[in-house]
């Protein structure tokens, strides 16, 4: 079975070392508060090395793992191991990637999330597909980090 990638593309007012900084080092402002696996989230922090942990904590310092970064490469790539499985729990034999590209348009920069290798979901793929798809999903929290990134821009 193949299922489609997720892909979304943004535009960012911000030259591609700014986009890719803003949207690792902001992660925690610009994802909506509610949005995450526990409570709302004081952090949201992906550690800046393959390698490294993308998980969120809470204001009681209680963290929940996401995932890993795999290949950590500014300004142009963030390739990142999702390691939630259908019902978003962690599961650190499971992963799906999510990559982040990073590429001048101009004075701005186009922002491409994909998020594959759905199949893995197994027989839940398809609705899978369809959450992370979907309004609520990634399209709404890459839009969010497009305005985030945006005010950072008009901010200046």
């Amino acid at each position: 079975m193949s299922i489609a990638p997720v892909i979304h593309t943004v535009r960012v007012a911000l030259a591609p070392e700014r986009a890719f900084a803003v949207f690792v080092e902001g992660i925690g402002e610009w994802w909506k508060k509610g949005k995450t696996l526990g409570e709302p989230h004081a952090a949201i922090v992906i550690e800046p090395q393959a390698g490294g942990r993308w998980f969120e904590r809470d204001a009681e310092g209680t963290e929940i793992d996401w995932g890993k970064v795999i290949d950590w490469s500014p300004p142009h790539r963030l390739l990142l191991g999702w390691q939630l499985d259908a019902k978003f729990r962690y599961d650190p034999n499971f992963l799906t990637e999510v990559e982040l590209s990073f590429v001048p348009d101009g004075d701005g920069t186009l922002v491409t999330l994909e998020h594959r290798d759905l199949e893995r979901f197994g027989s839940d793929a398809p609705t899978v597909r369809e959450n992370i798809g979907g309004c609520e999903g990634w399209p709404f929290h890459i839009e969010a980090y497009a305005n985030y990134a945006n005010s950072k821009e008009s901010a200046q």
